[in-house]
């Protein structure tokens, strides 16, 4: 059995949502890399104020991350989009600025890497929820992967020139090249015809609390909800502890150059890139749910390998347990993403996405400010290996949950109506069919 409509690349619309996120995931991880690396190279930073900026850059999501929701929920959607990019592109272009006039300091750096993760709050809530829009859901699972290979491919490009640019032009200039991109994703984002109208009109508007609170039953009251996003949480809470400390452990304890971190970062980036091109064919053959619980006993545990990092062959030993772990985190971005979108009916996605985002990046700003702590107080490689522990049994929340049977995509039902009281209107309650094979055509259906 075929799939109707099976490639999302017939949609003009994705097509330049795909391109621009090409650009902004590129001016990011070359900001991912060129930033830290300026923090303890050039201001002196140490591990305290190493993992400080990483948290900070995570910290957005944490202070805004669930209002951001329903604000997304409330605004057009390639409105967000363009602004959250343009905002991006002025803070980072404020660094080589600062430079150049003598001035930086690491309270410039924390502010610039706060305020950018309030600008990719929206950008990462926005796009995941403007996408069911531009593609329909019938062609998730293609335009997840075909996204995830991008944050992949743009990790082991971005990473892999971060580190090249930083060691051979200086930080400044790579964290200009990151504006550069950030701008010409703008750019191409308002050549969006199609954009998810607002999810509802603003006379029917309530309480921002109560659409948050609406968003949060949604994602707690579901056990399939709940054990994706506690394993997603766990693995960015480790593998944040681990990333946090790198800088310092590569430049400092090791004396590698700066070449070296963004080539063992763009292993990763590889490592996510091959999980998400197999992420399919595993849904297919083993089921959605299945996919996710048996990669994570195959490949988590090979992060541990990260810890064993040093100069010489375990340098190779410690890359190549990074990629194998983010072959893992590819195929669960895959197949996760598109889990969450199916079992979310349309005026949910943004609140939805918000507060899954909310928990997940959540984690990274608690992983780097504990990777910071343990590593100031209990040394840089035990930081390390508390991080890889905790990511090598991430995926635990899904093996205990109903997912490990889940074969087929689930279904989204209508919504149901509540009677109404005192005047006003009950908010809309939705169920998902956990068990329910989609309609013909779905991107879920076995071939």
């Amino acid at each position: 059995m075929t799939e109707a409509h099976p490639s999302p690349w017939r949609s003009h619309d994705f097509r330049r949502l795909f391109a621009a996120g090409a650009l902004s995931h590129l001016g990011s991880n070359v900001g991912y890399v060129a930033i830290p690396l300026l923090a303890v190279t050039a201001l002196g930073a140490g591990p305290g104020q190493a993992g400080a900026l990483a948290a900070l850059s995570t910290a957005a999501f944490l202070l805004i991350g669930l209002p951001a929701g329903a604000w997304v929920d409330r605004l057009p959607g390639r409105r967000v989009l363009v602004a959250a990019d343009a905002a991006r592109a002025v803070l980072f272009a404020s660094i080589p600025v600062a430079w150049w006039l003598g001035v930086l300091s690491l309270p410039q750096l924390y502010a610039v890497v706060l305020l950018n993760g309030c600008a990719t709050v929206f950008f990462d809530v926005g796009s995941q929820s403007a996408l069911p829009e531009l593609v329909g859901r019938e062609r998730l699972v293609r335009a997840n992967a075909a996204l995830v290979s991008l944050m992949a491919g743009a990790g082991i490009a971005g990473r892999g020139a971060g580190g090249l640019l930083v060691q051979f032009l200086t930080a400044p200039l790579a964290i200009l090249g990151g504006a550069v991109a950030y701008l010409a994703s703008a750019t191409g984002l308002t050549g969006i015809g199609r954009q998810r109208p607002p999810a509802v009109a603003p006379a029917e508007r309530r309480r921002l609390r109560a659409e948050i609170a609406e968003g949060l039953r949604h994602v707690f009251g579901s056990r399939e909800l709940r054990a994706l996003t506690l394993a997603a949480a766990l693995g960015n809470l480790g593998a944040q502890m681990i990333n946090a400390m790198l800088p310092v452990l590569f430049t400092r304890e090791l004396g590698l150059p700066a070449g070296a971190l963004g080539a063992f970062w763009a292993a990763g980036g590889l490592g996510v890139l091959i999980g998400a091109g197999v992420a399919r064919r595993l849904a297919v053959r083993l089921g959605h749910g299945r996919a996710q619980v048996l990669s994570g006993l195959w490949f988590s545990p090979a992060v541990l390998a990260v810890a064993l990092v040093d100069d010489g062959p375990w340098l190779w030993v410690a890359g190549a347990g990074w990629l194998a772990a983010m072959v893992r985190t590819g195929i669960g971005n895959v197949l996760g993403v598109t889990l969450r979108q199916h079992m979310t009916p349309d005026p949910l996605l943004g609140r939805m996405n918000a507060t899954v985002r909310f928990l997940l990046t959540g984690a990274l700003a608690v992983g780097s400010a504990l990777g910071g702590l343990v590593g100031q107080t209990a040394g840089v490689r035990t930081a390390v290996w508390a991080g890889a522990i905790c990511m090598a049994g991430a995926f635990l929340p899904l093996l205990c949950s109903p997912l490990r049977t889940l074969r087929e995509l689930p279904a989204v039902t209508a919504p149901l109506a509540g009677p109404p009281g005192n005047g006003q209107a009950e908010a809309p309650r939705y169920r998902h069919e956990p068990g329910r094979k989609d309609e013909p055509g779905s991107a879920g259906r076995r071939r």
